[in-house]
């Protein structure tokens, strides 16, 4: 849809009257006036000058499809009224100048050492009119009590206590420059109380036609959304023009959405952020006997795109929508009642999706998942499935074939919200004995060549290798720990190179082969320190005398467990160990993706490894 906002210079006099009646107020989502005494000093220094300060943004109220909660902007008495307009830019100037210039009470702002103080602003009219004097060295801030004081508040440097002292130091109350009585009465008295004084008056003069009618007759560009403009798109405006502030996410939107609803137990507007950090720590398993990290990369935004996801799968079976979505103007179109009603079964389905990872794909720290994003179709699959059929066999089977496909076919990299709908649709439909396009698991592909390439924990696809070794139940050399949840928790083994870096740096081995995922493996910190720099013919050695009873047969078993070619590596036979540990680890990535790596005996997979990596050649 486009947009098509409207521009308009418009009085500024008109504005801060719109905002002294909460014609325009603000979104509950927009942060907090923050401006400090002298920034407030230099927006009226530029104002007084005709200075341009940007244009202010606006949306116009009374779209039923955003119902964002409002507020009146800082130093505006509380209204129950509903607003014209919404401010999306231009808040902290707006609220500075009314503040100002506008309202009769001090300003509550602070120093630029964060210390909060209440000011009175001032022109000097006799500096305004002196060129050599700069204009914000013209604007006077004076304290709640109008005086200025020093030598620790013992001698008065400035009293503008009274009218007749404002007159006598020719300082004009910025405050009153807006009301036509005020304005008008201390002009009169000024003249008064200056009548012998023919240059005092002509001061008055000057001062009113070269600044006072400046502020008056100022104008501000002014450009409005009306109240047609979706919700995707004032996400997006905002996110552009507030750089410097708060960004308004998808998650802000739908809590300034839900905030105009009643929570059913406080009585009160429904608090997102609230709910968000209860959900949070059900997530993350706060207070668990044995909690691990995985889901701690689970997000407010993350948690609302599987809420919508699951909504309208939901609906979809129900017959309500045509198609799955769930992308940002699904989330933010994403009703309240429908958040309440699924919200306790999405929490489930990310339960459901610990469960699986942590007992049946050896994924257990956050560090070593591969993708939080495909979370979001796994939970709200788990979330739909329910619990007994998360614990069937076969729906197991269901779950990690599409599970791998998608972290070795590494896709879920980028704009992921079609493959979500997707996932959730043919993985059900699977389940349930359905034809489905089996789209994910279809189009993922593994090249025997991309394991050469696999080099850091960076990669989706070496967690998931990582991963596959962990499912094969390897041991650590030193102490025999199997690399599942408790042991992998407690202990925290890491990825460390078979054949050290350090060794085959020293034999001219090439840095991509003895760095790929093809020389790594998960290890205890005493393994690691064992290996060392040393040869593994050294070390292996070494294995054997520090462990008291460990047998050579023994330490064989442990290191077979990791897919590694035992007597390759004692005789320091790289080759022969690399492209054995190659062909073993391309058939646990067939037998995890259900599908043959089709190009192990290709030219450039011979060409790279130097042999055909098909285990029958």
């Amino acid at each position: 849809m486009i947009i098509s906002p409207n521009s308009l210079d418009t009085n500024l006099s008109v504005l801060l009257l719109d905002v002294s009646t909460a014609k325009i107020q603000l979104p509950e989502f927009q942060r907090s006036w923050t401006w400090d005494d002298n920034r407030i000093r230099g927006i009226i220094a530029s104002l007084s000058q005709g200075y341009p300060m940007g244009a202010i943004m606006r949306l116009q109220y009374g779209n039923p499809e955003i119902k964002f909660k409002y507020r009146t902007i800082t130093g505006v008495r509380s209204q129950n009224v509903e607003p014209e307009y919404l401010i999306l830019d231009g808040q902290q100037r707006l609220t500075s100048i009314f503040q100002a210039i506008y309202s009769s009470e001090p300003v509550e702002t602070k120093t630029d050492k964060n210390k909060e103080i209440k000011r009175y602003y001032y022109l000097s009219m006799e500096d305004c009119l002196n060129d050599s004097v700069d204009r914000f060295d013209a604007v006077i801030s004076i304290p709640e009590d109008r005086k200025i004081k020093e030598n620790f508040d013992r001698d008065i440097k400035l009293d503008l206590s009274t009218r007749e002292l404002e007159y006598q130091h020719k300082m004009f109350p910025i405050n009153i420059i807006f009301d036509n009585n005020l304005w008008m009465d201390w002009i009169f008295k000024y003249r008064d109380y200056y009548k012998d004084d023919a240059k005092a008056c002509a001061l008055l003069e000057q001062f009113q036609k070269e600044v006072i009618n400046t502020i008056t007759a100022y104008k501000l560009p002014v450009i409005t959304l009306d109240k047609t403009t979706p919700r995707e798109a004032v996400c997006k405006v905002f996110e552009n023009v507030n750089t410097g502030g708060v960004p308004l996410t998808v998650f802000e939107l739908v809590t300034a959405t839900f905030a105009t609803y009643t929570d059913p137990e406080t009585k009160e507007g429904f608090d997102l952020r609230k709910d968000w950090k209860a959900s949070k720590d059900i997530i993350q398993g706060i207070g668990d006997t044995l909690r691990t990290d995985i889901l701690d990369g689970i997000d407010e935004t993350t948690f609302l795109t599987t809420v919508t996801l699951y909504t309208s799968y939901k609906d979809k079976q129900e017959g309500k929508v045509g198609a799955v979505s769930c992308k940002k103007k699904d989330v933010l179109a994403l009703n309240f009642e429908s958040y309440c009603e699924n919200k306790a079964q999405v929490l489930e389905g990310f339960k459901l999706a610990k469960d699986f990872l942590l007992k049946y794909q050896y994924v257990f720290r956050m560090r070593d998942l591969p993708y939080t994003t495909q979370l979001i179709p796994l939970a709200a699959i788990c979330a739909y499935l329910g619990r007994s059929k998360c614990s069937d066999p076969n729906v197991i089977k269901v779950l990690t074939r599409w599970y791998w496909c998608g972290i070795l076919g590494e896709m879920y990299g980028g704009a992921n919200e079609t493959r979500y709908a997707n996932d959730i649709e043919d993985v059900i439909d699977e389940v349930n004995g359905k034809p489905n396009s089996a789209r994910t698991v279809n189009a993922a592909f593994f090249s025997a060549t991309r394991l050469l390439t696999l080099q850091t924990r960076l990669s989706a696809a070496y967690k998931g290798i990582m991963a596959l070794i962990y499912k094969e139940q390897c041991h650590d050399f030193m102490n025999d720990t199997t690399m599942d949840i408790v042991n992998s928790l407690t202990e925290a083994p890491d990825i460390h190179h078979i054949f050290p870096e350090a060794y085959c740096e020293k034999q001219g081995i090439d840095r991509l082969r003895y760095n790929s995922v093809v020389n790594k493996t998960p290890i205890l910190l005493a393994t690691n320190r064992s290996i060392g720099g040393y040869a593994p013919s050294v070390y292996i050695d070494g294995i054997l005398k520090k462990v008291d009873g460990l047998t050579e047969e023994q330490l064989k078993t442990r290191i077979e467990s990791h897919l590694i070619n035992y007597e390759a590596l004692k005789a320091n036979d790289f080759d022969t160990y690399f492209i054995d540990r190659a062909k073993k680890l391309l058939l646990l990535v067939e037998k995890a993706m259900g599908k043959t790596v089709s190009d192990k005996n290709s030219e450039n997979t011979i060409d790279q490894f130097g042999v055909s990596l098909d285990e029958n050649a």
